[in-house]
């Protein structure tokens, strides 16, 4: 990763900087995600996944690592962005926990962590569509891109997620 975001992130010694898991959740969009929450990040087989009949297609399966079962969800198409291939190769996965509930995000590519100050972040409501807000905690606007700031406890809350009692 060499690119002016990441120079503009490693100059920058904000005191009140903190750090954020990057990730690209589709083609066009960027977010972040407190470190805080990262556990780790994945890229795995498709074949790793156990998928689970009857669930939400916004679940991919089960994924067993380190001797933990959790699942892993498509990320872009719960926040209904283009779904990841069912049928691909492999999956980058970012596993997150939030109020002791591990679980696996599935997105187009994890790209490294960034130290962003809290205070440039922004409100989602004038930059992003409607259907994001409740998942947007806001935005922050770098020099190549705009990352979204996930709010992770409205992901694991999500409708789609809830329905199938995971």
């Amino acid at each position: 990763m060499n690119n002016s975001a990441d120079r503009l992130t490693s100059t920058n010694n904000n005191v009140n900087e903190q750090i954020y898991l990057r990730i690209q959740i589709d083609r066009d969009i960027a977010a972040a995600i407190p470190m805080e929450y990262a556990r780790e990040v994945l890229v795995i087989p498709n074949k790793r996944l156990t998928p689970i009949p009857n669930m939400s297609p916004c679940i991919l399966g089960l994924l067993n690592q380190r001797s933990r079962v959790f699942w892993v969800v498509d990320l872009p198409q719960i926040l209904e962005l283009t779904q990841q291939k069912k049928y691909s190769q492999q999956y980058h996965i970012a596993i997150v926990r939030v109020n002791d509930i591990p679980l696996g995000l599935a997105v187009d590519r994890v790209k490294g962590s960034i130290r962003l100050d809290p205070n440039g972040i922004r409100s989602p409501l004038e930059t992003i569509p409607l259907h994001l807000i409740p998942y947007v905690q806001g935005c922050f606007a770098l020099k190549t891109e705009v990352l979204l700031i996930l709010n992770l406890q409205a992901i694991i809350n999500s409708p789609l997620l809830q329905d199938n009692k995971y």
